[in-house]
């Protein structure tokens, strides 16, 4: 895909050093419209088309913003909020939010940025998983000024020819010039048709919605220049293209996903999503501050000069706010200083009574007692805690997993992690 190739380096280009007549004159003419421009650009990794989109603007148009999402898991993430935190912006200027869930494709299997195809859903499972991304996505989105689709609603009424004739617009060249698909096709890992497929049918959704702008993370760029590049031959407007970076995850190092178990839920309760943001590196911080948190003041050059500690916890405030209010984001500021601040025990945490932990049992190991709470995701977690001390028993560490405890004459506390704290009663 050449041509697609080129563009792609000539729009990134002149995105970051654009020619100064050009934007003069636009400014010129359009000052308070180039401020809009320039605050919706803000953060963007790449952006093609920028012409057009500020043509658009210029003339007063009501933008139509598609950002897609497949429901292929329930939970979205804090790397979902970035480019939901950019669609927001988009609405506030008064441009049409279409978010369309991709309950369709969810059933193909993109491997955008894997090296491996996606499990295929049943269409049951893409209906509950589009069910929670709706209720998550709208403590970010004005739910009355947004527009819900489901591509199912075209591609399931098209024939098996409609498909070849779709899959026409595409050779298997231009397919091989995605990178996750290069690297695949180099290494003789194997790739199915169905995969080759995905962008056409990405790219359609572009076609039937008119989509003036899609808004996607970096590594869906390629699948929206088809969408681009099918609305030309259908002879549409073709839409401009917007990449969002992509977020690091609490490892610092890979982006954020469920695959890799280093993310942040929408999902997660207040004290999880506090803990979760105080664990990120600090030179992590700063892109979250930066891609989070759009629509708020920060000065990034002052935080700069404060202690990271605070920084942080300003950031954690802030986002646990976002989705549980600042009450609620108060009271875990307040118990993280005193627990790790001050190195007390919070004033709440999970209480179990040992019967119901270990039924008909006066002793058990501390690896079983600990998963019977239900508070780790599996025991093998627990023992890699144990084995890093980082299990304590009323503030004593205990590094064997398989030590016998038995049942206690008064009620213990318990502390796993940094965060997971929870009582134990006779």
């Amino acid at each position: 895909m050449e041509g697609k190739r080129n563009e792609t380096q000539a729009y990134s280009f002149s995105f970051f050093f654009c020619t100064s007549g050009y934007r003069s004159t636009f400014k010129d003419e359009f000052p308070n419209k180039m401020n809009a421009i320039e605050t919706l650009l803000t953060n963007a990794e790449v952006i093609i088309g920028q012409e057009e989109l500020e043509k658009r603007i210029s003339e007063g148009k009501r933008l139509k913003v598609k950002f897609g999402v497949d429901p292929t898991r329930p939970d979205l993430t804090l790397g979902h909020m970035v480019v939901f935190e950019k669609l927001r912006q988009f609405q506030e200027m008064g441009h049409e939010a279409i978010l369309l869930i991709g309950d369709y494709t969810a059933q193909i299997g993109d491997p955008s940025g894997r090296s491996v195809l996606r499990p295929v859903l049943t269409a049951n499972e893409v209906e509950t998983n589009a069910k929670t991304y709706l209720e998550q996505a709208f403590r970010i989105l004005d739910e009355s000024n947004t527009t819900i689709c489901r591509n199912s609603e075209w591609f399931n009424k098209m024939s098996f020819g409609d498909c070849l004739n779709l899959a026409r617009n595409m050779t298997v060249a231009q397919m091989l010039e995605r990178d996750d698909f290069a690297k695949r096709h180099n290494n003789q890992t194997p790739i199915s048709i169905v995969e080759f497929l995905y962008p056409l049918v990405q790219g359609y959704d572009s076609v039937v919605l008119q989509a003036d702008i899609e808004l996607g993370g970096s590594d869906q760029l390629f699948n929206m220049l088809v969408g681009r590049s099918l609305q030309k031959d259908a002879g549409k407007p073709e839409q401009a293209v917007l990449t969002m970076p992509l977020l690091i995850g609490l490892d610092g190092s890979r982006k954020m996903s469920k695959s890799y178990d280093n993310y942040i839920a929408f999902n997660d309760n207040s004290k999880d999503m506090f803990g979760k943001v105080m664990s990120i590196p600090d030179d992590a911080m700063w892109d979250y501050y930066r891609l989070l948190l759009l629509t708020q003041d920060c000065d990034i050059e002052k935080l700069r000069s404060e202690h990271p500690m605070e920084v942080k916890k300003n950031l954690a405030t802030q986002i646990t706010a976002k989705f549980h209010g600042k009450e609620e984001a108060d009271k875990e500021l307040a118990q993280f200083e005193k627990v790790f601040s001050k190195g007390e025990t919070p004033d709440e945490m999970p209480i179990f009574n040992w019967t119901a932990l270990a039924p008909d049992s006066e002793e058990c190991t501390l690896v079983d007692i600990i998963s019977a709470t239900n508070l780790f995701e599996s025991k093998g977690e627990i023992r890699r805690l144990i084995k890093q001390g980082a299990v304590k028993i009323n503030d004593q560490t205990h590094t064997n997993a398989q030590q016998i405890l038995k049942k206690p004459d008064s009620a213990i506390i318990l502390r796993a992690g940094k965060r997971k704290y929870f009582q134990v009663s006779p």
